[in-house]
C-alpha cells in the first residue's frame, strides 16, 4: 500500500464517521464503508494529514477527490445492496468506487483522463476492494457489461445521458449532479427507471462538482 493504515488513521476515520452522522448520513452500510476505506492513500502526500477532514482536495488533471460527506450522501441516495452492479462515471481518485465496493457492490468505473486513470489504477491494485476500471467516455457507459442496478455520476452533467439510462435495469437508480440553469453548481438528482421505461426524478439539494467532459484527455 502507498501508505500504511495506522491506528491513528483508523481513529481519525471513526471521528469522520461520527461527524457524518451529525450531517444526516444514516445508512449504516455507508458509514461502515467510510470507516473501512483508507482515504489517505488516495491523496498526494502533502494532503495526507488532512485526509479525514470533510474537505475536497485536488488530485491532478483538474479533478478533485470529493469531500467525504458528498461521497457518503451520494452513496446513501444510491441505496446500494450487496451484489448489485454499479456503473460509476468518473473514477477520479478511486475513493468513491472503493466505498461502493466496501458496501458489497460490483463496481465498474469509467475515467476519461488518461494520466489519472493509470495513477488511480495503480493505487486500486494495492487495495483489497474489487473495482473494474475503464478508460473511456462516460457518456457512452459500458454496453458490454449492461444492465446495471445502479449508476453514479461524480461530475456535473448538463443532462441525463441517454445511453446510461438505456443500460439501466427496470427499477434501477441513477444519482447524478445536474447542472443548474444559471450555471452555478448542480442539483443532486436521484432518477429511478420505472417498469415502463419512464424516469422518476427526486431532487436533494445543491452541490458543486467539476464538469462531466466527453473527450478523453491526457492531462
Amino acid at each position: 500500500m502507498k501508505q500504511e493504515d495506522s491506528y491513528r488513521h483508523k481513529g481519525l476515520r471513526k471521528q469522520l464517521v461520527d461527524q457524518l452522522r451529525t450531517k444526516g448520513i444514516t445508512d449504516e452500510a455507508v458509514l461502515a464503508a467510510i470507516n473501512e476505506v483508507p482515504r489517505h492513500v488516495f491523496l498526494d502526500s502533502s494532503f495526507v494529514e488532512l485526509a479525514y477532514q470533510d474537505m475536497a482536495f485536488p488530485i491532478g488533471s483538474g479533478q478533485t477527490i470529493s469531500q467525504p460527506s458528498t461521497v457518503a450522501f451520494q452513496s446513501q441516495l444510491l441505496q446500494v445492496e450487496s451484489g448489485m452492479k454499479v456503473l460509476e462515471i468518473g473514477t477520479g481518485s478511486g475513493y468513491q468506487a472503493c466505498v461502493l465496493a466496501a458496501m458489497g457492490a460490483k463496481v465498474f468505473s469509467i475515467e476519461r483522463q488518461r494520466n489519472l486513470y493509470f495513477k488511480t489504477k495503480e493505487i486500486l491494485e494495492q487495495l483489497p476492494f474489487r473495482v473494474k476500471t475503464f478508460l473511456g467516455d462516460g457518456y457512452e457507459g459500458l454496453p458490454t457489461y449492461q444492465p446495471f442496478d445502479r449508476v453514479i455520476i461524480t461530475a456535473g452533467a448538463p443532462s441525463v445521458p441517454e445511453k446510461l439510462v438505456e443500460q439501466m435495469k427496470a427499477h434501477a437508480v441513477m444519482v447524478i449532479p445536474m447542472d443548474n440553469a444559471d450555471g452555478e453548481g448542480q442539483t443532486m438528482l436521484r432518477i429511478t427507471k420505472m417498469e415502463d421505461g419512464t424516469l422518476k426524478e427526486e431532487a436533494f439539494g445543491d452541490f458543486k462538482f467539476v464538469p462531466m467532459l466527453k473527450e478523453i484527455g491526457n492531462d
